[in-house]
């Protein structure tokens, strides 16, 4: 399964507890109509000792239709959002292989 990690740093003048509300309440729904989408996990960073505050997770069937799903309307509205609350992303891409415990 194909995985992409996003890391964001909240925009400068953006508290964290207005962060963690537009990820949580405001992109949240926006980017779950993304297409394809399989699995959406948003991860609030607790330390502060850190440069980013938020790590987004997502996963699809395949890079394709990563790529698809943000070449979509809604993927643009998606993507301008982040751009709009952060002042860095850092985009991770994985071949996820989970392991049994």
């Amino acid at each position: 399964m194909f995985k992409a990690m996003i890391l964001l740093t909240r925009n400068d003048g953006l508290s964290r507890a207005d962060f963690r509300d537009w990820m949580l309440v405001g992109h949240a729904p926006l980017a779950k109509q993304l297409p394809g989408l399989r699995r959406l996990t948003f991860n609030i960073v607790e330390n502060e000792d850190v440069a980013i505050d938020g790590v987004s997770e997502l996963w699809f069937d395949s890079r394709e239709a990563f790529d698809a799903a943000y070449a979509t309307e809604i993927g643009k509205a998606v993507a301008g959002d982040s751009l709009a609350h952060v002042k860095a992303r850092v985009r991770l891409f994985a071949d996820e292989r989970p392991q049994e415990l």
